[in-house]
């Protein structure tokens, strides 16, 4: 391949495995689309699906994923721990090989118009796609999540990019071109969310304050946003991180961090989890440092495509 892109779309779905088969189903039938990894988790109740391929028929698939999810995922009933504002919460598209990211933003905003049209949902651009610059942080367009833009959508502010000003039971979709990121949380051994939350905002970058959504802070982790979440299933609170940095911000630098924060507040790092691909410039030289439950070289991104030979 020429060009190479990567999708790593989030559906708001980690519980029903029918309706999952469908979603990916619907991606692995775009002929010539390499699908790399699929991951589910039920607290979250979310799917993180990673694929790659041209840019057209990533683009082809990744339409077909939304319009599918679209039709079998109502958040009206929709209940889990992670934020979302759709079926198909988010749509980043990242440039691999052979294409910049000015390119690729070209293709995301094909895919958002078509979206919009064809499937009639809302769909907001952001990160380097963003056409409005305080749309460039997800975190902003999905304050408030679903309930919120419900309620708001019809305001200036919230207007939508592409598709209707109206939304239904599949609620929006976000779409943008960005780097690679790590998806990376790390478990705790207490269910004291409060733990997992002062953690946190210790380590993220950027916090809530007064009447600005979001400020930078002097004493975060750069790169780093951060949830603390509580795990019903598992009984154990979370740190829910990602890392949009890697090389400035490793895992590894992350993982002491919370380690230290972790001590003073009287407990410990149960084990940390990567969702979807890591690269493997992401790792130390010892991944086994990093506690990550379930690690083995199927989750280094560099080797699920050099077994694909690219």
């Amino acid at each position: 391949m020429n060009q190479l892109i990567e999708c790593v779309p989030n559906f708001s779905e980690g519980r029903d495995k029918a309706k999952i088969k469908r979603i990916e189903d619907s991606i692995k039938k775009v002929k010539g689309i390499l699908f790399l990894n699929s991951e589910s988790d039920v607290d979250h109740n979310r799917t993180v699906i990673t694929f790659a391929g041209e840019p057209e028929k990533v683009t082809q698939a990744a339409f077909n994923a939304i319009e599918t999810a679209a039709k079998i995922i109502d958040l009206n009933v929709h209940k889990g721990v992670h934020p979302r504002i759709g079926a198909t919460d988010v749509v980043p598209l990242i440039p691999l090989k052979g294409i910049t990211i000015k390119e690729t933003v070209k293709y995301s905003i094909e895919l958002a118009k078509k979206v919009g049209e064809r499937v009639k949902i809302p769909v907001y651009l952001y990160e380097n796609s963003a056409i409005r610059k305080d749309r460039k942080n997800l975190a902003i367009i999905r304050k408030g999540q679903y309930e919120r833009l419900k309620k708001e959508i019809t305001l200036p502010e919230k207007t939508p990019d592409f598709g209707p000003h109206k939304i239904g039971p599949a609620g929006a979709t976000v779409i943008g071109v960005r780097g690679i990121l790590v998806a990376y949380n790390i478990n705790l051994k207490t269910s004291d969310v409060e733990i997992a939350k002062m953690i946190a905002n210790e380590i993220r970058e950027t916090a809530k304050s007064g009447r600005a959504p979001i400020e930078r802070r002097e004493d975060g982790l750069k790169n780093v946003k951060a949830l603390g979440l509580y795990l019903k299933s598992r009984n154990l609170s979370q740190v829910s991180m990602n890392l949009t940095n890697y090389k400035k911000t490793p895992p590894l630098k992350v993982f002491k961090k919370v380690e230290t924060l972790a001590k003073k507040l009287k407990t410990s790092i149960l084990e940390s989890e990567i969702i979807g691909l890591i690269p493997q410039k992401a790792l130390p030289k010892n991944p086994k440092v990093l506690k990550i439950k379930d690690f083995s070289e199927e989750k280094i991104l560099e080797i699920q495509l050099k077994k694909l030979s690219i």
